[in-house]
């Protein structure tokens, strides 16, 4: 028994020795405190109605300038934090978006049988304060570690818009020429303030991206209670 409880001691010993070892081979001299962030990707609205008809690319552009903090008793923890610029660009298909209308609600008009827009999109774009949790599986050399982040974005609008190209029939013939443009904005119908969830998993400097919103696109009443949702691939130095 006595042997036993020796070695237990003894390997307990051996163990922690060895943990505040790698702890202290961890150098953190080279890693960068600061850095951007850039992601791209689909969008998508969930929760939309039969009326709000998306289609083609939707996509998001987001660039961010971060800071990150490691945790001193954890190496292979830290936290991120940053500001920067976020947008959302939502293509419809052969729908009109009236995002200057004076009704009460958003109006969204489908045109199988009427005149529309063959190219249109209305466009979102936010300031954005990103923060997160980061793991890295090799803190001393983040170039080559496997990375997980999960975390929360706050933003506030800073401009919506609509544009429309190529104004057709509903038999797709031109009737403006194919460069005619038309771009309205207003921000009325939107909300305001945005909170999304993210998350993120990659190695090196790139990585998977996902965030959703838990607050609606549209205003209170304004509309369809609807979220966005995002999925693309990003470059990050963390």
């Amino acid at each position: 028994m006595k042997k036993q409880l020796f070695f237990l001691v003894a390997l307990f010993i051996g163990v922690s020795v060895s943990a505040q070892t790698e702890k202290k081979k961890v150098d953190f001299g080279n890693r960068t405190k600061d850095h951007f962030m850039i992601q791209y990707g689909v969008d998508g609205w969930s929760g939309k109605p039969d009326s709000v008809r998306t289609g083609g690319f939707s996509r998001h552009f987001n660039l961010y300038f971060m800071l990150d903090k490691p945790f001193k008793n954890n190496p292979k923890m830290s936290l991120g934090f940053g500001a920067g610029i976020g947008s959302s660009n939502m293509f419809f298909n052969k729908t009109n978006v009236d995002i200057v209308s004076t009704a009460a609600k958003l109006p969204f008009t489908l045109a199988d049988s009427a005149d529309h827009f063959k190219k249109f999109k209305v466009t979102n774009i936010f300031l954005e304060i990103p923060a997160e949790l980061r793991y890295f599986s090799n803190p001393s050399n983040v170039n080559k570690s496997w990375k997980l982040a999960i975390g929360a974005k706050v933003g506030t609008l800073l401009k919506a818009y609509s544009k429309g190209k190529n104004f057709v029939n509903k038999y797709d013939q031109s009737l403006s020429g194919t460069s005619t443009i038309e771009k309205e904005v207003s921000k009325k119908f939107f909300n305001g303030t945005t909170i999304a969830l993210t998350g993120r998993v990659g190695y090196g400097i790139i990585y998977l991206q996902g965030s959703y919103t838990i607050t609606g696109v549209l205003r209170d009443g304004m509309g369809a209670n609807m979220n966005r949702y995002s999925i693309g691939i990003g470059i990050s130095g963390l």
